[in-house]
């Protein structure tokens, strides 16, 4: 018979082996997907983890484009990591990355062909302030209706799509377009336009704000007061009742500072690599950016490295689609597994496998 028994404490060595097993099983469930589908797979984890950093061929291009990736990915999930930490489920960041590139991409277009110099900096608040409002729909729902966060987020991703495709075909469709959807392109608006800071890396201010986010967070998880509420009510809301945390202003301030950090991620990709509105402007970096909060174990560092493990995925994907002819549905499942292995393989942190019969009561 095989049980699982709870351990007195988590583990210490499962909490630092539960990542990189979890990758392994990845790739191995990811090498039989290919090859079911008919690939070698050998040749199509090499494709995804090695050729886009150490294959000349493609590395020229792709090294760049880890920074570019990885950005948006670590940003985000900073933000919710704060959340996760205290038990507050925002699933919603993609609703709130979408609605902080409108808002800051709105802000810029309504004063073109402005070329002052505070335009950008006006147009990043106004990205983080439309996603902390966004966030503050269910966070207000949640604090004084006791709804459920994780639906209501959810929920209204749907709704910021539905804006976005309406924005990019109305209010903000380029009037010099020829009637084609999608704004105006940043690159040819020099004041609201988010350039790449070093030539050919791939560095621009949203990788640069996710540094300073990584930074951020580390110290208001170890050296301030809200970071000690945040680990005390995820590890014991009752504890942290006790001790003077109010759960009310807990779920507004995680929630609200993950939908800054989302918008903010909205807004720099929307006037950097992506440069304009267009229908299809999300990706789905609000999604995938709970793989890399969970996958670096909700710790700014581990969120860091995982942001650029995922972002290394997404490109070594778009390389494995089109040298081996892969369909993107594949690439995404293979990116859902990492989260699989990753919930299943935490368990060994808080229970043990026992194997045996079972003793007579």
């Amino acid at each position: 018979m095989i049980r699982l028994e709870k351990r007195p404490t988590p583990s210490k060595m499962w909490i630092y082996l539960t990542p990189p097993l979890a990758v392994i099983l990845t790739m191995i469930a990811g090498g039989i997907l290919f090859a079911i589908l008919g690939k070698d797979p050998f040749e199509a984890i090499r494709t995804i983890f090695w050729d886009p950093l150490f294959n000349e061929q493609f590395a020229s291009y792709s090294r760049p484009q880890l920074l570019v990736k990885a950005g948006p990915l670590i940003l985000i999930a900073i933000g919710l990591s704060l959340g996760f930490r205290a038990g507050i489920w925002n699933i919603g960041a993609e609703g709130q990355y979408i609605i902080g590139a409108i808002c800051g991409a709105a802000f810029g277009l309504a004063f073109y062909p402005s070329e002052s110099v505070l335009l950008f900096p006006a147009m990043v608040l106004a990205g983080a302030l439309g996603g902390w409002a966004w966030a503050m729909i269910p966070a207000v729902l949640k604090t004084y209706f006791r709804t459920n966060e994780i639906l209501v987020s959810l929920l209204l991703v749907y709704v910021a799509e539905q804006l976005l495709a309406s924005m990019a075909l109305g209010a903000l469709r380029n009037p010099d377009g020829g009637g084609f959807p999608g704004s105006r392109n940043f690159k040819d608006f020099p004041a609201a336009y988010n350039p790449e800071l070093i030539a050919n890396t791939g560095m621009h201010w949203g990788v640069v704000a996710a540094f300073i986010a990584v930074i951020f967070a580390y110290i208001l998880l170890n050296r301030h007061m809200l970071g000690f509420q945040i680990r005390v009510t995820g590890q014991s809301p009752r504890a942290a009742r006790f001790s003077g945390v109010s759960p009310n202003i807990l779920i507004l301030t995680c929630m609200g500072l993950s939908g800054a950090l989302a918008g903010l991620a909205g807004l720099f990709e929307v006037t950097g690599p992506a440069g304009q509105i267009s229908i299809d402007f999300n990706v789905g970096y609000g999604f995938t950016a709970i793989i890399v909060a969970f996958l670096g174990r909700l710790h700014p560092v581990g969120i860091l490295l995982a942001g650029l493990l995922m972002a290394l995925t997404y490109i070594g994907g778009e390389l494995a689609q089109f040298m081996l002819g892969l369909p993107s549905s594949a690439i995404q499942a293979f990116q859902g597994m990492l989260l699989f292995f990753l919930l299943a393989v935490d368990v060994l942190t808080n229970f043990r496998i026992r194997i045996g019969t079972t003793e007579a009561a």
